[in-house]
């Protein structure tokens, strides 16, 4: 999770702030220099986007997508979807099959299966057969066949659950909103998920990184116009085992919770798609653990990473090194290129 932070302002400088719950997590948009009214008004039609998302995205209640994994359930049966759906299905299909499957939102049922699929975890672990079985199935984004405006699948086992997606997609929304509205400074954060846009004032938006253990920050940095920041923890959506903590982040390959990482961060520069590819792109990071994350996050096209293991100890790239700041003493922090 991303931290904003944002300190004590004058009346005069105009800073317009309001929080919901969405997506399960709290949102809070904040906006530089617009009337208070006007303010107001940007702020109800984006968490209007926000509600009507949480609908259409949800993987588990009543909505559009669980309307096309009801099709998928059976091959061959066509569904016809909306054009920000189609969008969605192909433009996820496209960053799995760029980060080699590790981002794969086509399997829903494992995370069903882990009991995450409901608004309360339960501590206990599915059976290992069940678990087997559905990796065995090799569900995957390439068994979701797009054409025209209608979906079908090839593979029963497939469902598909955004939640590594639709936060950053409703950040790319919500910004596109506001720059056509012609709003110039604003920050959105969704659960950790965040975008800038322009200036808090004379000065960048800074925001902090959340420590995986701790309820404070653990690093701060200044977000540049149009940046978006995501972070992937063990820490949000869990439940304790015996002693182990098992986490919502699921390896696809195991079909099992990620072990040996607290979080991973990704700092994704002003281009199109900015807050998708800032929660996407924390996924594989996160799965590939020690061992891979550098190699995950060139894969996805990301310079700015940062993974902190079980440990404790931060592993960052020289890029998000130059911009962080971390707040506790006596850190390891081990710098790569």
């Amino acid at each position: 999770m991303v931290l904003a932070l944002l300190t004590a302002c004058t009346a005069k400088e105009k800073l317009y702030q309001e929080q919901s719950y969405v997506f399960g997590t709290l949102v809070e948009v904040s906006i530089y220099g617009e009337d208070e009214t006007r303010a107001r008004q940007l702020v109800a039609h984006i968490f209007a986007d926000f509600d009507r998302l949480h609908v259409d995205l949800h993987p588990w209640k009543p909505g559009a997508l669980s309307h096309i994994n009801e099709a998928l359930a059976q091959p061959g049966t066509r569904v016809t979807a909306s054009p920000e759906m189609v969008a969605v299905v192909r433009d996820a299909a496209r960053l799995s099959e760029q980060s080699g499957g590790l981002f794969n939102p086509a399997i829903g049922k494992l995370v069903k299966l882990w009991g995450f699929h409901s608004d309360e975890f339960q501590p206990q672990l599915p059976g290992a057969r069940g678990i087997d079985k559905l990796v065995a199935a090799h569900p995957a984004m390439s068994d979701v066949v797009v054409e025209g405006n209608e979906i079908y699948g090839r593979n029963a086992v497939v469902q598909l659950d955004f939640g590594g997606y639709a936060k950053g997609y409703a950040l790319d929304l919500a910004a596109q909103y506001l720059k056509g509205e012609g709003v110039r400074n604003a920050l959105i954060n969704i659960g950790g998920n965040i975008m800038a846009l322009g200036r808090h004032g004379d000065r960048p938006w800074r925001v902090g990184i959340q420590h995986p253990r701790k309820s404070s920050a653990i690093a701060t940095l200044e977000l540049h116009d149009g940046e978006a920041i995501g972070t992937s923890g063990d820490y949000q959506r869990y439940f304790i085992y015996e002693g182990r903590r098992y986490s919502h982040l699921i390896d696809p390959r195991s079909g099992w919770p990620v072990q040996g990482v607290q979080a991973a961060t990704v700092v994704v520069p002003a281009q199109p798609g900015a807050g998708v590819l800032s929660d996407a792109a924390s996924k594989p990071i996160f799965i590939s653990g020690v061992d891979g994350w550098r190699e995950a996050a060139r894969t996805m096209g990301v310079d700015m990473a940062m993974l902190i293991d079980d440990q404790a100890v931060v592993h960052v790239t020289e890029a998000l090194q130059r911009r962080i700041q971390f707040l506790e003493q006596g850190m390891e922090v081990k710098t790569v290129p």
